[in-house]
């Protein structure tokens, strides 16, 4: 095979020496040649020369007007190119491994399947703009989430405010939903169109276990209604499926958002709006001592995420 014989002994292609050859036979010109490899047209000259002794005859026909290729010169052309290719492409593969594996990662959290489905969102749409980065989306629970945050195994997080501790930055509100009183199918209310905060005086509240810090979720486990009747402790619970759980075993009631008409329907619960209250609001938090700098860029892709997945949402 002829690919045998200009590989042979002392005849094996350098790589500037195969570039030179590949080149020229691209261009059909000794000044392109020189300008793609960044080198003078003596060089290129000498280094066509160098290979056609290799070969033991010529590949290039030349003259003042034109530089072609000898039928020879096509056949080493043929068989060369492929393979110069092949090398490019795997050299380029691994380069791009290698970034790959360098990049930083930011690490998001969030509570809830339409946290979920936004941080997924934009996850993948920060990466496709920012390729030093990769994003990590992790879920959190409702007896864990600051603490996560804190302890640093999560970089940003999406949740439901209100959020008051001192060292966390709130950023924009991402979308918000109508509140929402989950209630055992069987209870009285949950045969109502609506309800309002007093009928909380009729159920046992969910509670999570342990004291949530800054005040965070304070307005789903209020004592007591706005007129000042004492409302229940129901279970305590540690996860939203708990609580959910609690609800459909008739120990129990919770406030939610209204995500979970979408996305927990389930035999046994019963999802009642209540009126005359804020709507409740998801935002990215973080650590305000946090100097990643994706942080920021990723919160407006956040932002573009969320409107896309809910567009009622009123921009900020």
């Amino acid at each position: 095979m002829f690919g045998q014989d200009w590989q042979g002994d002392g005849r094996v292609l350098e790589r500037l020496e195969m570039e030179a050859f590949l080149g020229l036979a691209a261009e059909l010109h000794f000044g392109r040649t020189a300008e793609r490899l960044h080198v003078t047209t003596g060089r290129v000259s000498q280094l066509i020369k160098k290979i056609e002794r290799k070969v033991g005859a010529p590949l290039f026909e030349r003259t003042n007007r034109s530089v072609r290729l000898t039928p020879l010169g096509h056949r080493l052309y043929d068989e060369v190119r492929p393979a110069y290719e092949e090398i490019q492409s795997a050299l380029a593969r691994a380069v791009s491994s290698t970034r790959a594996a360098a990049a930083e990662v930011l690490r998001v959290g969030f509570m809830g399947a339409a946290a979920g489905q936004v941080a997924h969102q934009a996850g993948q749409m920060f990466s496709e703009r920012e390729p030093g980065w990769r994003v990590r989306i992790r879920e959190v629970q409702l007896s864990d989430a600051l603490a996560r945050l804190h302890e640093g195994e999560v970089d940003i997080l999406i949740l439901a405010l209100p959020i008051t501790e001192p060292g966390i930055v709130v950023g924009p509100v991402l979308f918000s939903e109508a509140r929402m009183l989950a209630v055992p199918a069987s209870h009285a209310l949950a045969r109502r169109e609506s309800v309002t905060l007093e009928d909380l005086a009729d159920v046992a509240l969910v509670r999570v276990s342990g004291a949530l810090p800054g005040g965070w979720l304070s307005d789903l486990w209020p004592d007591r209604t706005p007129q000042g009747r004492p409302i229940a402790p129901g279970p305590e619970v540690e996860t939203f499926m708990e609580a959910l759980q609690a609800v459909a075993s008739g120990t129990g009631a919770v406030i939610v958002g209204e995500q979970v008409t979408r996305f927990y329907v389930r035999p046994g619960i019963a999802y009642v709006p209540i009126t005359g209250t804020p709507r409740l609001d998801r935002a990215l938090v973080w650590l305000r001592s946090c100097s990643i700098p994706a942080i920021r860029p990723f919160t407006a892709t956040a932002l573009e995420a969320a409107r896309l997945l809910h567009p009622t949402t009123p921009a900020p």
